[in-house]
């Protein structure tokens, strides 16, 4: 009987269960979220004259209540809408109806630059300002705080005729906001606000002005204008600038509060193509998809046919591998280094151990004399306490102290926070095995230090093995000329590409550690809401700090050489960068403490210096990466969906990711288990290339590198004789391979050159 009451007692909570399931899939099924529909603008039904009135048919052919938030005209033909589940599958069904793609919500991936790049020269390659001042770079981001210095019109002449943008209107932001220097300033908001409502604008400003700071920064560091005594706090002083400092700048404000809305950096993308701006930058990221459902992505393809340069951060998700976004090949994808320059703070132990750590704080400091130094995670009432998250600290045994926290789980800046609030006077940040020797400096609100992982460590066996441990904290300085710099940074997102290995990612790496530039008015210095204090200029870290850095690289490059299309550029950072040190030591990886590797750093590091003069290009067209997405096995409908244009490939031609004309190489192998037949122990395969000179006439040599037996490679032709400027002349590769263990990967290198360039790719060599 008993048995018999279990068993029903089962029943009953498997059919609860059950029907609370389909009840919930029900609720998400009727429940409307934005979706971007993509049309065959070319396949309009003949029964409509005007694509809106199509637009408007289909929509209330599925819904009743739904209303169109956008129209697309350029970088996408179609629009947004909020659509149940339902309803959205319904829509794909009609006829001229590319795709329906749910709504991605992207993030944000957050002086002394300058003369690191080498861009303080003086060299006849440099464009005059007058073709500098014709080159537009449009940033999509948190919008900008146009009363800086950084954006001061003088020395520029008119606005160039062809552009078609305008300052649009909104709170605490009028058509003055905008001159000859921000020539173009909008706000994208429908996609956010029918998710979370209107805008609060007691939080943000529904208008272009930036709340947030980072678009400001991304903006200054592209193409601010030159401002003298720059500094954040006393730390950093010098001269500001952005890379190409007299190009103008046109903002396209798309993140907000709440995330950075697919919907409406379609929108944003959409008038950037119209208005005229000559390169995007990008420093945001979201998920990972095939290209022709990666919103991105498809407005990314449109823009470089139309003659934009597009950069995009790789994300802050490293050291792990495969962590990268942005990752088409039309895109330019920018993982971040270090500067030459640090900001060091001592650190005195008890015991007279002397560390060093850094830090970006410039109060009061703490006395000269020890001070009680304790662990979070010894003084917490909860788990949270080694990280020192918020009211995990028990401020009895904190007050007056020193105290250890974790790098991790909070923002570093929200970490002093948490021990002001628990009565702690400083606080010791210290990196764990994830960020390992990196350091990242922040202008806390109480006296504080980052230390590495040894350092670190080191700290805290002092705290266990001492009863009354202590220490006392220096104040920050500036350093310059730090060696070696610059470094992978260990959270620059990292290779092989995750959607098409064939095609190497990163592209390039660029200063993105400890970035000094324009700041808003709107926050101090952290973003905390705590923070009183007002700056001009703030010092950050990210891939969103490199990515602007090429932007505006990439916007030089263009005005010396309006004629290039936006792949020659790219070819012109990537195969001009650098792999090495001035002593001949490989580029270090900070996160291992060993050498970087193509995964890490792509082609190396920007040197726009020699970008200026690359001798030759890789170039590619649309047909290449048409012929690209035929290598993926692209149907018509996709291929269609991801360049909104009409092509077949052909079926008598042979497309292969190895012939699609990119600077670099990768190449991925399979094991001797993993191929078919399984026995064979080794693969011949062939990459071919076509160089374009862009220099004199010359005769380029190859020269090969490599750090593997396990690959033979071999060139042919070894010389290529350009006779004429534009001349193009292609070469195959052939790369015989052995076997070798899954996961294996090694890497090597191949240079053209003809005593005055090196034209170099990076070739790297995965085994799965």
């Amino acid at each position: 009987m008993k048995s018999l009451k279990f068993k029903l007692v089962e029943i009953f909570l498997f059919l609860s269960l059950y029907y609370a399931c389909i009840a919930a899939e029900e609720k998400i099924q009727k429940a409307k979220r934005t979706y971007i529909v993509h049309v065959d603008k070319s396949n309009m039904p003949e029964t409509f004259t005007d694509h809106a009135l199509w637009y408007d048919s289909s929509l209330k052919s599925v819904s009743d209540s739904a209303s169109v938030l956008y129209r697309y005209e350029n970088v996408v033909h179609g629009y947004s809408t909020m659509l149940t589940t339902e309803e959205a599958e319904a829509l794909g069904e009609q006829p001229g109806i590319l795709s329906v793609l749910p709504e991605v919500i992207y993030e944000l991936h957050t002086t002394r630059t300058p003369e690191f790049l080498g861009l303080g020269k003086s060299t006849t390659l440099f464009p005059a300002s007058d073709s500098m001042g014709e080159v537009i770079v449009g940033i999509l981001d948190t919008g900008v705080w146009p009363e800086l210095k950084s954006f001061d019109d003088s020395g520029l002449g008119p606005v160039p005729s062809r552009w078609k943008g305008d300052c649009q209107v909104g709170k605490n932001f009028s058509a003055s906001s905008c001159n000859r220097k921000l020539i173009g300033a909008k706000f994208f908001s429908k996609g956010y606000e029918v998710a979370f409502g209107p805008i609060d604008e007691t939080m943000e400003s529904r208008s272009p002005r930036d709340d947030d700071g980072h678009g400001t920064h991304t903006a200054t560091t592209a193409a601010g204008s030159v401002v003298p005594s720059a500094n954040l706090l006393g730390y950093a002083s010098g001269t500001a600038r952005g890379m190409a400092s007299h190009a103008r700048v046109a903002v396209y404000k798309v993140c907000w509060l709440g995330g950075c809305f697919g919907s409406d950096i379609v929108a944003a993308m959409d008038a950037a193509v119209a208005d005229g701006v000559d390169v995007l930058s990008m420093s945001i990221g979201g998920g990972l998809s095939e290209y022709y459902s990666d919103t991105v992505a498809i407005g990314a393809f449109t823009a470089a046919a139309n003659g934009i340069f597009v950069s995009c951060s790789a994300g802050n998700s490293g050291p792990i591998p495969s962590s990268l976004s942005n990752v088409a090949p039309w895109i330019t994808t920018v993982g971040a280094g270090t500067l030459d320059r640090d900001f060091p703070a001592s650190i005195t132990l008890g015991n007279n151990e002397l560390h060093s750590g850094v830090t970006l704080y410039n109060g009061k400091q703490l006395s000269d004399s020890m001070v009680p130094l304790v662990y979070g995670g010894n003084v917490s009432n909860s788990s949270g306490g080694a990280l020192c998250m918020a009211g995990s600290l028990i401020p009895e045994k904190v007050a007056r102290k020193i105290v250890v926290c974790d790098r991790g789980g909070s923002a570093r800046v929200q970490k002093g926070v948490v021990v002001k609030d628990a009565s702690g006077i400083g606080m010791i940040l210290t990196n764990t095995d994830t960020f390992g020797e990196e350091l990242v400096a922040d202008a806390h609100l109480l006296p504080s230090a980052a230390v590495g992982q040894k350092t670190g460590d080191a700290i805290k066996k002092y705290i266990s093995s001492t009863r009354n441990p202590t220490a006392k904290i220096g104040p920050g300085t500036t350093k310059l000329e730090v060696q070696p710099s610059p470094v992978v940074a260990a959270f620059s997102s990292r290779g092989p590409n995750p959607v098409t290995p064939a095609i190497l990612k990163p592209d390039i790496i660029a200063p993105g550690v400890n970035i000094l530039a324009g700041w808003t008015g709107a926050v101090g210095p952290t973003g905390l809401q705590s923070d009183p204090r007002h700056v001009n200029f703030n010092i950050i870290s990210g891939t969103s700090m490199s990515c602007p850095h090429v932007s505006g690289l990439a916007a030089i490059v263009k005005a010396a050489h309006p004629e290039w299309s936006p792949a020659a550029i790219k070819s012109a950072l990537m195969t001009t960068a650098y792999t090495a040190y001035k002593t001949g030591q490989k580029i270090e990886d900070v996160a291992t403490g060993g050498p970087a590797t193509p995964f890490d750093y792509g082609a190396g590091h920007a040197d726009p210096v020699a970008a200026l003069d690359p001798g030759l290009v890789y170039d590619a067209t649309v047909d290449d990466y048409l012929g690209f997405l035929c290598a993926l096995n692209y149907t018509p409908n996709q291929i269609k969906s991801t360049t909104h244009r009409g092509f077949t490939c052909q079926t008598s031609k042979k497309y292969t990711l190895g012939d699609f004309n990119y600077p670099s190489f990768s190449v991925p192998l399979e094991t001797a288990s993993g191929r078919r037949g399984g026995a064979d122990s080794s693969s011949i395969i062939k990459y071919t290339r076509t160089l374009t000179n862009v220099g004199a006439p010359a005769t380029y040599k190859v020269s090969l590198y490599s750090q593997t037996q396990a690959v033979k490679m071999s060139v042919e032709p070894e010389t290529l004789s350009f006779k004429a400027q534009y001349e193009k002349k292609s070469y195959t590769v052939t790369f015989k391979t052995s076997s070798m263990p899954s996961g294996t990967t090694s890497f090597a290198r191949l240079e053209w050159s003809d005593g005055k360039h090196i034209v170099g790719s990076p070739i790297a060599f995965s085994w799965t």
